[in-house]
């Protein structure tokens, strides 16, 4: 391999890396991913990945070594930029496409705008709120109400990307917002859970599924990226909690307080018709491509089903390994007869399983002494619950070995 080539293959798995880890690609699979690729291409790589560093080292020959390091910001969730990043790396390897076709087409994946309007992301913005609030079990009206506060929750997110400031306070703001928000609401609708329409109104930014792939990083014994990803993910929850709190002592200061009355639950089945809407709504939040839409909502499916059936016989906290190992082997069977990463269909899956809210809810109690929704004991089920959902997709991937390591 001469110089000039050693370069050009250089610039691809660089490039590669970064636009992963912009895709939310975590740490784990990106430097196992990484080291195939360099392998196929003739280079021996060493990577070390966190949610905010890179480092790549590259050597061309026995003499010759190139180290990059680069400092970046935690990346969000793209899997229609991940599938198609995908699908080039493989045309590139399997001879379809030249390394300076690849490195042009890699660039034009990186800046490939939204695949979904505006519409249709506040829609989903509305949606997901009262599809959550639907699995919460509480009444109609907190539904309804959810669904509304996801609005504002969208026109912040929407400032939040036009503007470096409000970027970095998007997510207290939020909660401040929403809880002032459903005080006003409770003088209209006296029988609103304030709590429960928090949470389900900014449910969009509690960090579930960060806390369950830093886990599983830590699992892969990837302990500096698990670390990092576990503590930010903490940090982000602490931050919506003080501002729910600070925003509902602002709405009672302003609005006074409203007797708590407890509304009448929504009926069992209407979990069942919560589960598709949320997967649908995920689908458009995670920018999945459309032909990725249905194995991703059939994931979401699969998941629930399997952590139901799971927890009639095991307990609810321990379905979820059975929802967890479920859909992994899903997951994985979809990249072998797709050619398509597994984390499409994982991820998708898996957010219908991952005890964010009930991490919120413990904090709650461990803070305030108040029990949402009479969940008690909330500490040990979330302690069970990420840890079956770890041991879910670890024994998957021994079942059914997966086509890629994204």
């Amino acid at each position: 391999m001469d110089t000039q080539e050693f370069l050009k293959k250089r610039k691809f798995i660089i490039q590669l890396g970064k636009a992963l880890h912009k895709f939310g690609t975590p740490a784990y699979r990106l430097e196992a991913h990484l080291r195939r690729v360099a392998s196929t291409l003739g280079i021996e790589g060493y990577f070390l990945i966190t949610p905010t560093t890179m480092t790549f080292v590259l050597q061309h020959d026995a003499d010759q070594e190139y180290n990059h390091m680069a400092r970046v910001n935690p990346g969000d969730l793209d899997l229609g930029s991940l599938a198609r990043t995908d699908e080039l790396v493989n045309q590139l390897l399997e001879g379809e496409r030249t390394l300076d076709d690849a490195i042009e087409r890699l660039q034009e994946i990186a800046d490939k705008p939204a695949p979904y309007g505006r519409l249709m992301t506040g829609l989903s913005f509305m949606l997901s709120p009262a599809a959550f609030a639907m699995l919460m079990g509480t009444s109609w009206q907190d539904v309804f109400w959810s669904g509304i506060l996801g609005l504002p929750v969208y026109l912040l997110v929407i400032a939040a990307e036009k503007s470096r400031r409000m970027a970095e306070m998007l997510e207290p703001l939020a909660a401040i917002l929403c809880a002032i928000g459903a005080c006003a609401i409770a003088h209209i609708s006296p029988q609103l859970n304030i709590p429960v329409v928090v949470l389900s109104a900014i449910i969009i930014f509690i960090p579930g599924l960060a806390l369950t792939l830093g886990l599983a990083e830590l699992a892969a014994r990837d302990l500096m990226s698990g670390t990092a990803r576990i503590m930010d993910a903490m940090m982000l929850m602490c931050k919506l909690y003080f501002g729910g709190m600070l925003g509902l002592v602002i709405g009672h200061a302003i609005f006074g307080d409203v007797p708590q009355v407890i509304p009448v639950p929504l009926e069992r089945w209407h979990s069942w018709l919560a589960v598709p809407i949320l997967s649908a709504t995920l689908v458009i939040l995670f920018k999945a491509r459309s032909k990725d839409a249905p194995w991703g909502i059939i994931a979401g499916i699969i998941a629930f089903i399997a952590a139901q059936i799971g927890g009639i016989y095991l307990g609810e906290s321990m379905g979820i390994f059975v929802g967890a190992f479920a859909v992994g082997i899903y997951a994985n069977l979809y990249s072998r007869w797709q050619k398509a990463p597994a984390s499409i269909a994982l991820l998708q899956g898996i957010v219908i399983l991952v005890p964010g809210s009930k991490t919120y809810i413990g904090l709650n109690a461990l803070i305030s002494g108040e029990v949402m929704l009479n969940q008690a004991q909330i500490g040990a089920q979330v302690f069970l619950i990420f840890m079956s959902l770890v041991a879910g997709l670890i024994f998957s991937n021994v079942a059914v070995t997966p086509r890629s390591t994204l």
